[in-house]
Order: structure tokens, then C-alpha cells, then sequence
């Protein structure tokens, strides 16, 4: 059934001047939309209708998250469990073709995938990978069979049928300190975001919801509030790192399956961050071969804890702290290692 899209305003034009001058990916603006404000590039304006209104399957597959979450380690785990453990398909196929990105269109510029496709002129195969990046999501995931597995930052009430669709949702959430780095190094490597201020400017956005998919915490508590949902499994990155076979063990359980502790053994070297870096069937190498990733630049990082001591100095901790506390006084949502590692 279809249904109307949320209401949207184009943000502050003040501020929009701004943010054009550190953010060189964007070249039209950003809305917000709905009553949370969520942030998108202005081309939400275009596609917007198409992904509220995406016809989700029963037997659909989701990891979400905030951006910078787990959310490519979670979505490795969930393909091999739900997929009894194929390796030899994983290892041979991307897993953004396994695992689509829902709504990255987004965030392709007109001017900017253009700017790609001249770089690329010489190279069809890379044309050709410009070109499908760019399409609309709703438009690639509607034609493949099923069971679909979808990746996507949307909160909830973007994708308002999802909750109630039985579909399956594993939903990974990480401490902001360390989302805050992390999301802020990609925004440097992406030229579809290209940002390039520095981290104190990038954490001002970020915590005044001036980055995509913000608010950061709305979007976590609409999932927190969930969480008891048959069909809705939440993790924390903090818990990945901790006890990876504890956590392979839950994935298992939501999707029926039960595997050796010999094969979980595997599942956990394969899912280790070195090999997860080395392997270009997860680490984005196609995207860095068309020239979305800048030279130099990685999209799987560290993958630690506490990463954020690098970047935050004490004034700026002090100040991140008391936007935590604040934050989680409405809520009983608490983070793994919250109180000893990184608060």
C-alpha cells in the first residue's frame, strides 16, 4: 500500500553554506525530514518517496545501523550463517552484491558521479560500476530473488511496514565516541562525502545531528524500543569484540541454525579484522578502484575500542561525556565496557 512520505524542509541556508564548503560531495544541500530531522542529501527530495515505500518481503534479510556501527563485519556474519556457512561464495562474490546497499544512491551526486565516469572514460567495467552505484536501491533489490539481504542506515520510522513485515532485522549499535572517528575518517575517504575540515568541526556536526542518518541517539533508541520484537535481533559492536563465538552463537539461534564449535572456529578466523582488511570481497575494493574511495584512504579500519582517545582532546571528551550522560538519562540503553573503557 502505498503512503505518503514524512514531511521535509530544506535546511538552513546559512548553515547549508556552510556545510558546502566542508562537505565537497554534496554540491545542492541537505533536507530534514520528518519530526526527528533526520539529515539527508538533497536528493532524498527525489528518491525519498520510492524508499518509504519499498515493498519489503517476509523473507527479507536486514542489517541496520548508524553508519559506522559493525555494520560490515554484521553483515558478513549474517550472510554466512543464513547461508549455511558458504564460503566459496563468499569468497568470490562481493558482498555488496550479496548484501545491497539500500539507499547509497543518495548520496551519488549528479555532478559528482559524472566527475567519476570522466575520471573512468578509459575503463567500461568501471563506468559501468559508477553507473549501478548510483541507481536507486529500490530499483536494484526489486528485481533480485529471494531471500533478499539488505543493508541500511534508514531509522525505523523511515521504513515504516519493516517491524510488521516478519522479515528478519539484526540491528548493530556502537558507542558514539567511537562511531563519532570512524564515521568522521570515512567522510574523508568518500568522495561522495568528502569532508574536509577537521575532527573538532566534524564532531560539532555530529552531535547537532548535522550528519547523514542523524540524530544519532533517536536512532538508536527507535531500535532499543524494539528490541523485544520476535524478528528484531540487537547487538553491540562492543559485543562482536568481545566474545565473536557468543555472538555467532545468537546469530544462529534468530535464524534456526546450529554449527560446530569447529565451524564457528572458521566463521571467527574468517570475520577476524586482518583478514576482513586483506579480503576485496568486503573491503570495498571495487569502490576504491572507481574512485568512490580516495587513493590512500581504507574503509575497513582498526575495527578496536577506544580509538577515539586519538582524536579527542580532553576539552572535547569533557564535552562529549556530559552529551552521553544526557542522552541515556531518559533511557535503560547501556553499552557494553561503558562505564570502564570509554565514559
Amino acid at each position: 500500500m502505498y503512503q505518503e512520505m514524512p514531511e521535509y524542509r530544506l535546511l538552513d541556508a546559512g548553515k547549508t553554506k556552510e556545510m558546502l564548503k566542508d562537505f565537497k560531495g554534496e554540491r545542492t544541500g541537505w533536507v530534514q525530514v520528518g519530526k526527528k530531522n533526520w539529515l539527508f542529501p538533497h536528493r532524498y527530495t527525489e528518491q525519498g518517496k520510492g524508499f518509504f515505500n519499498f515493498q519489503v518481503r517476509s523473507s527479507d534479510i536486514w542489517v541496520m545501523s548508524y553508519p559506522r556501527s559493525g555494520t560490515t563485519w554484521t553483515q558478513e556474519l549474517v550472510w554466512l550463517i543464513a547461508n549455511d556457512l558458504d564460503f566459496d561464495t563468499a569468497n568470490s562474490r562481493l558482498l555488496a552484491e550479496r548484501f545491497p546497499f539500500l539507499e547509497f544512491s543518495m548520496f551519488n551526486h549528479p555532478e559528482v558521479t559524472k566527475e567519476l565516469l570522466e575520471m573512468n572514460k578509459d575503463d567500461l567495467k568501471k563506468q559501468e560500476l559508477c553507473e549501478e552505484i548510483a541507481k536507486p536501491g529500490y530499483e536494484v533489490l526489486a528485481s533480485l530473488p529471494s531471500p533478499r539481504f539488505i543493508k541500511s542506515h534508514f531509522p525505523f520510522s523511515l521504513l515504516p511496514n519493516l517491524l510488521n513485515s516478519g522479515c528478519k532485522i539484526i540491528y548493530v549499535a556502537r558507542n558514539p565516541k567511537d562511531v563519532a572517528v570512524s564515521w568522521f575518517k570515512l567522510n574523508q575517504a568518500f568522495r561522495t562525502q568528502g569532508y574536509e575540515g577537521d575532527f573538532p568541526k566534524f564532531w560539532n556536526y555530529f552531535r547537532n545531528d548535522l550528519t547523514p542518518w542523524s540524530p544519532y541517539w533517536e536512532h538508536l533508541k527507535e531500535a532499543w524500543a524494539n528490541r523485544k520484537n520476535e524478528n528484531l535481533l540487537f547487538l553491540f559492536y562492543e559485543e562482536l569484540q568481545q566474545n565473536l563465538p557468543d555472538v555467532i552463537t545468537r546469530v544462529s539461534n534468530f535464524f534456526g541454525k546450529s554449527y560446530t564449535s569447529d565451524q564457528i572456529a572458521k566463521l571467527k578466523s574468517h570475520l577476524n579484522i586482518q583478514n576482513f582488511r586483506n579480503n576485496p570481497m568486503i573491503n570495498s575494493q571495487e569502490l576504491k578502484d572507481c574512485g568512490i574511495i580516495k587513493q590512500g584512504s581504507e574503509f575497513i579500519r582498526k575495527g578496536v575500542n577506544g580509538g577515539w582517545r586519538d582524536y579527542f582532546d580532553e576539552k572535547l571528551e569533557v564535552e562529549a561525556d556530559e552529551w552521553i550522560r544526557s542522552n541515556l538519562a531518559d533511557t535503560n540503553l547501556e553499552f557494553p565496557l561503558m562505564n570502564n573503557n570509554w565514559l
